[in-house]
């Protein structure tokens, strides 16, 4: 009995220990910003080695997660774009400046700005905190009705949102002088994100009673079909002041997949599969067919992919195991030949940059020391995104694993801070970015746990109001009732 017990102790000085470690690790900075009481706070982590491959998983998924729960919007609750602010008359100033092009603005783009979609993001991360007991269920709730309550008042049209909302206001902020209103793609990832926290929350008490029925509210009024224009397609914008003026088909193959199925699931408003295949499927960018690497590429007209986010985004919730669509297109292969192929450009480096290596990959979009840089093979400004090689875990299970181990341990004295890793890097300019990015953060939390549980894939893929989305476009997938 005294060795059982002797053992026991030794046990929890070990925990005590380890704890200690994870809590001096990394100093501890009070955020003027951050919107939730210290209680309820989620412990910064440092640099801790001699630890197992899942409690790496945890502590980077845990402490990317900060970025939604102690950075939201005080007061809507909201997932702000970004910790930094920027010079902007409209973000397409800031956007612009990686172009060279000159921007002298006075006005800000800051903290008001809350994403549409990174909250949408945003949400599905505040699931996987509840599942792995980062967070109470009660608290985490609280948050999300004070999200659905805000929005429910917030500037909209025809029920979608614009990209960017005045955390404070809920008024639209315009992303350019013509873009000041709808954005079908931005409000496709924010219900992409309701409907899982709704499918989560699913209990009878009286807050998930009432968070149920937001959701409801906002599925309801969101009409996508309202994009569909005389010519039979589906269009990205609609403005109240500027109608369709940005004339932005919703052309294939990128992030926006995710729109389809979203507007194609709805029960009041659904698009028809002719408006898809008119739309995303008959222009010369959805197809590619090509080879790089040894593998074969089926979707999307960039020499050697596009960028990571293409494959991501959308598949926060659709899970591509097994899905194919009636052109026989296979969307595993489609989203982990994508990644391998970023990753096999990485290694041949032709332009020789700094860095690059089996171990040290992932181009997609994200700041750079030029601005904010959709990053691919053929846009390659020496610069990786983290988020690009970490929301690939669902593909690319062991080689994601040595990116994190890379970045976390070797450059995390760079790039590891109070919201996980900063949103990119470039050794070969010595560029180390400070800021963090909601549609950068969010897919991190998301895919890890994807690969580790399918947590959001199942809550998502279980809906019936997507499988009939799904089934109207013509997709097959495992989870589909026949």
């Amino acid at each position: 009995m005294d060795e059982k017990i002797k053992d026991v102790k030794i046990k929890l000085l070990q925990t005590a220990f380890f704890l200690f470690s994870i809590i001096t690790a990394f100093p501890q900075k009070k955020n003027p910003q951050s919107s939730v009481p210290n209680k309820d706070s989620i412990i910064l982590v440092g640099i801790v080695k001699n630890i197992s491959d899942s409690v790496l998983l945890d502590i980077v998924q845990r402490q990317t997660f900060r970025f939604f729960w102690q950075f939201a919007h005080p007061v809507s609750g909201m997932a702000r774009e970004r910790d930094n602010t920027v010079k902007a008359e409209y973000y397409w100033d800031y956007i612009n400046e990686a172009d060279d092009e000159p921007n002298l603005s006075k006005g800000t783009f800051g903290p008001e700005a809350c994403a549409t979609g990174g909250t949408g993001f945003g949400i599905m991360a505040t699931v996987v905190a509840v599942n792995r007991g980062w967070i109470g269920r009660d608290t985490a709730l609280k948050r999300l009705i004070k999200i659905a309550d805000f929005l429910i008042k917030a500037n909209c049209y025809h029920g979608i949102y614009p990209h960017f909302i005045n955390g404070t206001t809920g008024k639209a902020i315009p992303f350019d002088r013509i873009d000041d209103g709808a954005d079908i793609v931005e409000t496709s990832y924010l219900m992409m994100g309701m409907l899982v926290a709704k499918e989560y929350f699913n209990g009878n008490s009286l807050p998930e009673k009432y968070f149920q029925k937001r959701v409801n509210q906002m599925w309801q009024a969101a009409n996508l079909n309202a994009h569909v224009r005389s010519d039979n397609k589906l269009y990205w914008h609609w403005s109240p002041n500027n109608g369709f003026d940005m004339n932005f088909p919703v052309f294939g193959y990128d992030e926006a997949l995710i729109t389809y199925i979203i507007a194609a699931s709805s029960h009041t408003h659904p698009i028809s599969k002719e408006v898809y295949t008119n739309t995303w499927v008959n222009n010369r960018g959805w197809k590619n067919g090509k080879t790089y690497y040894g593998y074969v590429l089926p979707l999307g007209n960039y020499d050697k992919g596009g960028p990571l986010f293409f494959e991501q985004y959308t598949y926060m919730g659709i899970d591509p195991h097994q899905m194919k669509d009636s052109m026989g297109i296979d969307y595993w292969e489609q989203v982990k030949n994508h990644t391998l192929i970023n990753r096999a450009y990485c290694i041949e480096n032709p332009k020789k940059y700094k860095g690059y290596g089996e171990n040290c990959w992932g181009l997609t979009a994200g700041d750079s020391y030029k601005g904010y840089v959709a990053h691919c093979p053929e846009v390659d400004l020496g610069v990786i995104q983290p988020t690009a090689a970490l929301s690939s875990f669902p593909y690319t299970p062991e080689y994601s694993m040595q990116a994190l181990k890379h970045f976390y341990y070797d450059l995390g004295d760079k790039i590891w801070g109070p919201y996980g890793f900063s949103d990119g890097f470039s050794e070969s300019h010595n560029w180390y970015a400070k800021t963090h990015l909601a549609i950068d953060e969010g897919p991190i939390v998301v895919m890890i746990e994807n690969y580790r549980s399918g947590l959001i894939w199942n809550l998502f893929m279980k809906i019936p109001d997507v499988q009939n989305g799904l089934k109207r476009l013509g997709f097959e997938s495992p989870y589909i009732m026949k």
